[in-house]
């Protein structure tokens, strides 16, 4: 049998109070604004080979509902999922 000495060990952790989207500079309380911090939107991904953006070139950006609407509302398709 395998003898263990083990000890409760106490953890800070940190957790997320407020998100800003990168495009209107916008700060957003978790829990009082939590239906609008709950729909942002993390946009994350590398540039390809040839990529406007560089390759491998990592980008990302939070965006709020708001925003994202805005910049994309004339292209969106939004069909009704219920």
């Amino acid at each position: 049998m395998i003898k263990r000495e083990t000890e409760i060990v106490k953890k800070e952790e940190s957790t997320v109070i407020a998100k800003q989207c990168d495009k209107c500079k916008t700060w957003f309380d978790v829990e009082k604004d939590w239906e609008d911090a709950q729909e942002f939107h993390h946009i994350r991904f590398t540039g390809g080979y040839g990529s406007i953006f560089g390759d491998g070139v990592h980008v990302q950006c939070d965006i709020c509902q708001y925003c994202l609407k805005k910049m994309i509302e004339k292209f969106m398709i939004c069909k009704d999922v219920g």
